[in-house]
């Protein structure tokens, strides 16, 4: 917030001598000037500056013109930029450059050219921890815990998640061919790729002893995400469900508003989400209002994957008494990042600042620190690959038994 603070007219003079002074100081130096012109203090920052700049340039210089192999100049920017930011030894903050940056928007457009899998990496491949419905990945019978191996006649084995989802993305309508292992047995899938639309929320009726309840789920917090989840909401209270479930399991998370925007579906005022950085004031994000009835019962489904916007909504509805937490500790990430694109193409990702609960709890920064993450108010956790999800069943007897 800037506040307007009131001058006389002799002050705002010096003010505007002092700055003409200094630009034409600043001119002369650019058009011929030597910075001893300078006084001592400003000549010590400029010409520590330049120097600073010069060496760079002098080492990328030299070892573009006499190293003993061939190099890349922009190769050199690009590794460098890569290495100060990894320095930080924060694993949430990179430098992408320009072919990265391009992938990583494409990454994050909820239309994507694929075969519609949710994965992440393991020593033997990519571990599917996610079949959208409908997609070519479900109607090839891909599951939850399965192992892709490899893509043609690539090996997977520690390769990046980038490299082999490359393999697996491709234009609609082309054919892929995977090697899948699940348990011990290894089947061969060719697939069709297709336009795949990224399901943000879904939703569906459970019974429980004969009571209805509404299940909705929420893979992540992308633009719009909240109105989806208000809307399925909605359609399941409209056909009868007494009692609701918010599944966040392997929710990694995304928009902070949006993350506010689900929280103010569920309580009706007061203190979502708090903020504050170094160069940035602490804010207080508030409900937006709208919410229903908080007579529903409500219990949010956790897991290590849940992180970020998904931590803020379950640790705002926990806090505010608004659901009880069914599952295991989530990730504890309590940072968040903005990008910043830069003039070569590239970007950087970086941490601005942490993010507080309603009750001040700092969730942490990846789950490096003892307590971090959110704890649930009754532990249930789902083996991988398991025919039964136990930690859903524990959360309909769990919403079950606050309906009066």
């Amino acid at each position: 917030m800037f506040v307007n603070q009131p001058r006389g007219p002799r002050r705002g003079s010096i003010a505007a001598v002092a700055v003409v002074a200094v630009v034409a100081v600043i001119v002369g130096l650019l058009f011929g000037g030597h910075p001893s012109w300078l006084p001592s203090p400003l000549r010590s920052v400029f010409v520590q500056s330049s120097n600073k700049d010069q060496i760079v340039d002098d080492v990328l210089g030299l070892l573009s013109r006499d190293y003993y192999r061939p190099v890349n100049r922009n190769e050199l920017i690009n590794k460098g930029l890569a290495a100060a930011v990894a320095s930080l030894n924060d694993p949430y903050s990179h430098y992408f450059d320009p072919s990265d940056y391009a992938a990583f928007e494409n990454q994050s457009s909820p239309h994507l050219s694929g075969i519609g899998i949710d994965v992440q990496t393991e020593a033997k491949g990519l571990l599917v921890v996610d079949v959208f419905q409908g997609s070519p990945a479900a109607r090839a019978g891909l599951a939850r815990g399965d192992v892709i191996t490899r893509v043609g006649s690539t090996s997977l084995a520690n390769r990046s998640a980038n490299f082999s989802a490359s393999l697996i993305k491709g234009p609609p309508g082309t054919h892929v061919t995977l090697t899948v292992l699940a348990g011990k047995h290894r089947r061969v899938l060719s697939i069709v790729r297709a336009d795949i639309s990224v399901p943000v929320a879904s939703s569906r009726l459970l019974t429980y002893h004969g009571v209805r309840l509404g299940y909705v789920e929420l893979t992540g917090f992308t633009e719009g995400s909240g109105a989806e989840v208000r809307q399925q909401v909605e359609s399941v209270l409209h056909h009868g469900a007494r009692g609701l479930i918010l599944d966040l399991r392997e929710n990694g998370g995304g928009l902070l508003e949006e993350a506010v925007n689900t929280a103010s579906i569920f309580i009706p005022d007061g203190t979502i989400v708090s903020t504050a950085g170094r160069t940035q004031p602490r804010q207080v994000y508030l409900a937006k209002g709208g919410a229903i009835s908080t007579s529903i019962p409500l219990v949010v489904l956790v897991d290590h994957g849940t992180a970020s916007a998904a931590e803020i909504v379950t640790g705002a509805l926990q806090d505010r008494g608004r659901a009880k937490v069914v599952g295991t500790h989530t990730y504890g990430k309590g940072v968040f990042q903005e990008i910043e694109p830069l003039p070569n193409g590239g970007a950087l990702d970086f941490t601005v600042g942490e993010y507080f609960t309603p009750n001040g709890h700092n969730l942490g920064g990846g789950g490096v620190r003892r307590g971090a993450g959110i704890a649930p108010n009754i532990y249930a956790s789902t083996a991988l690959g398991s025919s039964t999800d136990t930690a859903l069943a524990v959360a309909e007897r769990t919403v079950a038994a606050e309906i009066k």
